[in-house]
């Protein structure tokens, strides 16, 4: 009885997990899409992680750290800049981006605005990953990782940046968003929120600094899950890193003119790495493929795992209902005389039966119970080692974590799964006990009386 709760159980929580990550990736999907198509003017560009320390003076140079370029050149003259060596350690300890961006000096990038034509904008970027470092061993060697808690982004919070374009979430589900001016204020996401136990009016502590919380913004897309924003000066400030950004974000005038517009900053700074809103598009779409393929495998899984569910529900019924005939029919044997003596007294045929038939549902019902108890408790662990489950590594690394948020299905047993167990119980209690009571009521007084 317990295996036949715990399979129905385990079905229904596979069944949840599969719709609320098909629905969860659907909607992320969907709102990157949205937000991508809305900056298709944007480029982003960020050091490549090969020219880390580029742009960084040696620790006993004095200098400002960069040499403006001359005129007519590339912008990157090899061997022009200090020995960054020992140096990125002082700007947030190389957790610039959680491993992913490396440090540079916002000054020398000025001539990107100043130089290329048609570019509307720039908005310079400070990304710095919170977490704890994580040890593991791999191959008889040991790596350490950054496991990240939260991420803090800086951003320009000019009136020019903040009304014209969106540099900031838009997706604000508590409070309001970051203004122009803003200064000692943070704006968190929903999971910054969970994770500080904080919300709008509140004051958290970051890096040793309190600001207080403006706003809650939702998830507009894969990457701000666990991001959190403020003014870049503060964020420049709070991290020892005033000069330095991890990321520029460039508006083109218009769509057109986004490619030529991106190749003359990489001819001008051929150390960046730059990417448009047209190339996240096709990396979306290229995503969007692997996810929709993900769906299918694990909708395959789900649909086998119901198979075999079906199949093992029919085995543990016909077991249940034998167990219930062999019981009863052992039982009719060893109380013939009973039988026999009920009926000398007067006892008719269905009334015999009758008691039988009550004794099988009882001890059934009893079993049900039982039954249920067990299965309150091992629900999980039955179904997990009966049922192939559907994994949400399924859907991939870069999803899982955005569909995992809150969406996880726990196997639990409903009222109405043990309603349906309790009928079942009765059902195969009154069809196991059936035949025995049949014959329990056929047998003869006389030859009842002889049984040895």
């Amino acid at each position: 009885m317990a295996i036949m709760i715990s399979i129905p159980a385990g079905i229904s929580a596979n069944q949840e997990s599969t719709l609320s990550l098909t629905e969860n990736l659907g909607d992320t999907i969907t709102q990157t899409e949205a937000t991508i198509n809305q900056t298709l003017t944007q480029i982003d560009c960020s050091l490549s992680p090969s020219m880390e320390g580029f742009g960084f003076a040696a620790p006993d140079t004095g200098s400002s750290g960069f040499a403006p370029p001359s005129s007519g050149s590339s912008g990157f003259t090899p061997g022009q800049f200090g020995n960054a060596t020992g140096v990125p350690g002082a700007f947030g300890g190389g957790a610039f981006g959680g491993g992913g961006n490396t440090a540079m000096n916002e000054t020398f990038y000025s001539d990107i605005n100043s130089t290329i034509d048609d570019i509307a904008a720039v908005a310079p970027t400070l990304q710095v990953s919170e977490g704890t470092n994580q040890t593991m061993e791999m191959f008889g060697r040991s790596f350490t990782r950054l496991v990240v808690d939260y991420v803090i982004e800086g951003l320009p919070l000019t009136s020019d940046l903040v009304d014209n374009y969106p540099i900031l979430p838009t997706n604000i589900t508590a409070g309001r968003n970051l203004q122009a001016g803003d200064s000692g204020v943070v704006l968190l996401s929903e999971n910054n929120s969970a994770f500080f136990g904080a919300g709008v009016g509140d004051t958290v502590e970051i890096l040793g600094e309190s600001f207080e919380v403006i706003g809650i913004h939702g998830s507009t897309g894969v990457e701000d899950v666990t991001t959190l924003y403020m003014n870049l000066s503060d964020v420049q400030s709070l991290t020892s890193n005033t000069g330095y950004i991890t990321s520029l974000t460039v508006f083109a005038d218009s769509s057109d003119v986004v490619s030529d517009v991106a190749s003359a900053i990489s001819a001008l700074h051929p150390e960046l790495s730059v990417t448009t809103g047209q190339q996240r598009l096709d990396q979306l779409e290229a995503l969007k493929t692997n996810y929709e393929t993900a769906l299918e495998n694990a909708e395959s899984t789900l649909a086998q795992t119901q198979s075999v569910a079906v199949q093992e529900i029919i085995v543990a019924v016909a077991a249940t209902s034998l167990i219930v005939l062999f019981v009863m029919l052992y039982t009719v044997r060893e109380r013939t005389k009973e039988i026999g003596t009920l009926k000398a007294i007067g006892f008719s045929n269905w009334t015999v039966m009758s008691q039988f038939m009550l004794e099988g549902v009882l001890l059934s019902l009893l079993a049900g119970v039982v039954g249920i108890a067990i299965a309150s408790v091992a629900a999980p662990a039955l179904s997990g080692l009966l049922l192939p489950a559907v994994s949400q590594g399924t859907f991939g690394r870069g999803f899982a974590s955005v569909a995992n948020s809150g969406t996880t299905a726990s196997i639990t047993l409903t009222p109405q799964l043990i309603s349906i167990a309790l009928g079942a119980a009765v059902l195969l209690g009154t069809l196991g006990s059936l035949y025995p009571a049949w014959r329990a009521s056929r047998t003869r007084p006389a030859e009842a009386m002889r049984y040895e």
